[in-house]
């Protein structure tokens, strides 16, 4: 009950901030929040806008970007890259965070590497660079997909 409590605070916040940048908080921009505080993988905007359609009559896929570009530029939401090349969508977690994403089901994982900043500083000092940020992207199988015959298919 508390973790739900805890999502319906973070969608509370994230409508106010929507709403503090001049969007009206409507049930597709709440139903679109909803979807990516509570999915376990990246999701493209042509996926929100599927889910969203079946809970929302009328929702518009333009509904659908302009409200993740808006979260985005928010900080609330970021963009993954996947190697389909299609992008997708999660949400942002607070702190440094690296990102682990399946590449069969985009379930995606967040990770810390406080031990990855000499490396990034050696990388960048090797061709005269000064790091001032970084976003680190791992592609794999997760746990589920790795016994399954679709992730099989990777290994190979």
């Amino acid at each position: 009950v508390l973790a739900g409590m805890n999502d319906d605070l973070k969608a509370q916040d994230w409508l106010e901030q929507l709403q503090s940048v001049g969007c009206r908080i409507t049930a597709p921009r709440r139903a679109i929040v909803d979807i990516l505080l509570n999915s376990e993988r990246a999701l493209s905007p042509s996926e929100i806008y599927d889910i969203s359609r079946e809970r929302i009559k009328g929702m518009g896929l333009v509904t659908v970007y302009r409200t993740l570009e808006t979260l985005e530029e928010l900080g609330l939401v970021q963009r993954v890259h996947q190697p389909q090349g299609c992008q997708a969508f999660v949400p942002v977690k607070q702190g440094h965070n690296h990102l682990l994403l399946c590449s069969h089901c985009n379930r995606y994982a967040y990770f810390t590497g406080e031990d990855l900043e000499a490396f990034f500083e050696a990388a960048g000092g090797q061709y005269g660079y000064r790091v001032t940020d970084h976003w680190l992207q791992l592609f794999g199988l997760c746990q589920a997909c790795q016994g399954t015959a679709a992730g099989a298919e990777h290994h190979t």
